[in-house]
């Protein structure tokens, strides 16, 4: 398995559905990268050189991506950031609930988790 950025991406796909698998890339980045590092996006993880997988990281750290842990502390220290202020999007993410304005009233379980029952209920 190649591993990049501390992840071990799988061996039998095409090198740009593979950097997917890395937090932080998605499909238009990984073509860029595949491009940058002039490797064709077609080609299988595991008929790479070892060269190929060096420019793949050096084009990661050249372009100046946040990606995996650098990533997640990121988001982590945004979040913390508007808990701490106080901003409505801050108090959203304290009680568990959506954050960018979807209906509550029916919908959201999974933000909410399982349904509780309050009060007697029907008699």
């Amino acid at each position: 398995m190649a591993r990049i950025v501390g992840v071990d991406i799988p061996r039998n796909k095409k090198v740009v559905y593979s950097l997917r698998y890395i937090h932080g890339i998605g499909l238009a980045t990984a073509k860029l990268l595949c491009e940058k590092s002039k490797i064709n996006p077609d080609k299988r993880v595991q008929d790479l050189t070892d060269e190929q997988v060096v420019s793949l990281r050096n084009a990661i750290s050249k372009i100046g991506l946040l990606v995996e842990g650098e990533l997640r502390s990121d988001v982590a220290i945004n979040i913390k950031r508007l808990k701490d202020v106080g901003a409505y999007k801050g108090l959203r993410h304290r009680r568990g609930l959506p954050a960018n304005g979807q209906r509550t009233k029916t919908n959201a379980r999974t933000r909410k988790g399982k349904k509780r029952t309050i009060g007697l209920g029907k008699n």
